[in-house]
């Protein structure tokens, strides 16, 4: 398997389908966002860890800037926080740009905001104020084990 060209060609396939089909581009991009963390941890695993270093600057060139180290490392984080999960779970739901907001956050802190963002159907700009006033980490002890126990409730209902 030729990792590089996968990547290249799911970018590619995620470029025309953008200016194509503006419905679902945000939910399509995340899906292939989640596709080439996990062929980028693949191709690490075989070829080492500076392989996001090598295939960014082939891709910068040829597909665009804004497929830098720091995106494709964004890519396979979302990968290794999200792969134990189904593709149709909660996370889907999520922007790319709500899900970078989350990628510095704690497991408990991640999950918290996940499900306030599918509650309240947060714009990025509203979670990133959530998130820098600290909202999950002010909320009382009580509350947080409360809306844990909830949220592990609803991930074993939609799994």
């Amino acid at each position: 398997m030729n990792y590089y060209d996968e990547i290249k060609n799911k970018i590619i396939d995620n470029e025309v389908y953008s200016k194509v089909k503006d419905y679902s581009k945000e939910r399509h991009k995340v899906i292939t966002y989640f596709e080439i963390g996990k062929l980028l941890d693949e191709a690490g695993g075989k070829y080492g860890d500076n392989i996001i270093d090598e295939y960014s600057k082939k891709l910068v060139v040829e597909v665009g800037k804004k497929y830098n180290r720091r995106t494709l490392f964004r890519m396979k984080q979302f990968y290794n926080v999200f792969k134990k999960e189904k593709v149709s779970t909660l996370w889907t739901q999520l922007t790319w740009s709500h899900l970078r907001l989350l990628f510095n956050l704690e497991v408990d802190s991640m999950n918290y905001y996940i499900q306030t963002i599918i509650n309240k159907h947060l714009s990025v700009r509203e979670l990133e104020f959530k998130i820098k006033s600290n909202e999950y980490e002010r909320l009382p002890k009580y509350t947080e084990q409360i809306k844990m126990e909830v949220l592990c409730l609803r991930l074993k209902i939609i799994n």
